[in-house]
């Protein structure tokens, strides 16, 4: 740590905050927004970061808001933009995989809530055989449940997100 400290110090015209400064193995330190994986050191995003993500992505997607996809969508984007801009040097992209998904479904669930007086004839018009969108609409489960459905799945693809101008954290 001493020797750490003079050189930059000396070369670089630095003060380091003994505080939180500390010498030790990547992965047993903190550094803001990311951790180093165990397996092969990678740079990967913190768990705290996802979880501040997750938080915003649900105030943005409440099921109660009353806002017009695109509206949401274009909230969405900006923070997402923002958030990829900082985050965007991660190499595990799996947990950003995961989270791409989940937003995905949420905005699905969105969409189904707004949808449900008409739904079946939404699915209809999407492409969604008539005994899927028949089962779907007349279902019991909730609209977070039926989110996962093939049903809404087919009716509601990954280019239909693309297309209203959700990026993709995971794709590079």
């Amino acid at each position: 740590m001493a020797s750490v400290t003079r050189f930059i110090g000396k070369s670089l015209r630095l003060t380091v905050n003994r505080l939180k400064s500390a010498v030790d193995r990547p992965m047993n330190r903190k550094f803001p927004g990311f951790t180093v994986s165990r397996s092969g050191a990678k740079l990967k995003v913190a768990d705290k970061a996802i979880e501040k993500l997750k938080d915003r992505v649900r105030e943005l997607t409440r099921r109660t808001r009353g806002a017009s996809i695109g509206a949401v969508v274009a909230e969405l984007r900006e923070t997402l933009l923002g958030w990829k801009a900082y985050f965007g040097i991660a190499e595990v992209l799996s947990p950003l995989r995961d989270i791409d998904k989940w937003m995905r479904r949420k905005l699905r669930c969105y969409i189904w809530k707004q949808w449900v007086p008409s739904g079946y004839r939404e699915l209809r018009k999407r492409g969604v055989s008539m005994r899927e969108a028949w089962n779907t609409s007349k279902s019991a489960h909730g609209p977070w449940r039926l989110s996962k459905t093939p049903a809404l799945t087919i009716a509601l693809p990954l280019s239909y997100f693309k297309q209203l101008g959700l990026p993709s954290l995971a794709s590079r």
